[in-house]
């Protein structure tokens, strides 16, 4: 049970996040209105995205400091969930976009049209696509030491391109998400999100990390249990 404390705390957290995020009173501030209950999921998802990714790309370096074959599968396994979450985090922000940015005097085609141009959505894009490349890459050496440091040097250069792409050129170039223009930053309680709101938020970040590390050590445990198997 000790051991396991981590892991009630991530359901407690989530449980508590659906629960307060749902129920909770927040500012009904135009354009977000009740859709601002999103920030507890879509945002924090990318919380936990970034999180993810920055466990990988540590245990890549601690790789090529060691060559301990260990650390490549631990940032393989970190990367891939993180990856989940961002597809996660792509949705929920793509489905909050078409509630708050689409014009109800353009067609549908159009509103999509509007939001898949945005900076924000296509540096997200990219980023996640950046990493789609690094698990390719990977399976494309069949040689596991230099899969391993070939996929290592990636990691590195995947997450430097990261924090560019998701939050430095989307904010210089115009863009509807809120934050860019100075209405609505997510994050900003003199706009859109009050102090409570904070109670809810910061441990739903927690929640859904741990959450992501739980999955991640799942597959782990399992990629290591495969590794013995063959070699037995």
């Amino acid at each position: 049970m000790h051991k396991s404390w981590w892991k009630i705390l991530s359901v407690l957290l989530l449980v508590y996040t659906f629960t307060a995020g749902l129920l909770m009173n927040v500012p009904r501030l135009p354009p977000l209105q009740e859709t601002i209950r999103n920030l507890y999921f879509h945002v924090c998802m990318w919380f936990a995205m970034m999180i993810l990714f920055t466990v990988s790309v540590v245990n890549s370096v601690r790789y090529l400091r060691s060559f301990k074959l260990k650390y490549d599968i631990y940032a393989r396994q970190f990367a891939v969930v993180g990856i989940l979450f961002g597809l996660l985090g792509y949705s929920t922000g793509a489905i909050w976009a078409s509630f708050t940015w689409a014009d109800p005097n353009n067609s549908i085609f159009d509103n999509f049209k509007t939001i898949a141009r945005d900076p924000k959505l296509i540096g997200a894009a990219i980023a996640l696509l950046v990493y789609a490349a690094y698990l390719i890459l990977r399976d494309s050496v069949q040689d596991a030491d230099k899969k391993a440091r070939v996929s290592a040097v990636y990691n590195i250069f995947a997450y430097a391109l990261l924090f560019p792409s998701i939050w430095i050129l989307p904010r210089i170039l115009p863009s509807l998400h809120p934050g860019n223009n100075g209405d609505n930053p997510a994050l900003d309680v003199k706009n859109d999100i009050s102090g409570s709101m904070r109670m809810v938020f910061y441990p739903a970040v927690i929640g859904w990390t741990l959450l992501g590390v739980w999955i991640t050590t799942i597959k782990i445990r399992l990629n290591l249990l495969k590794e013995k198997t063959m070699l037995s």
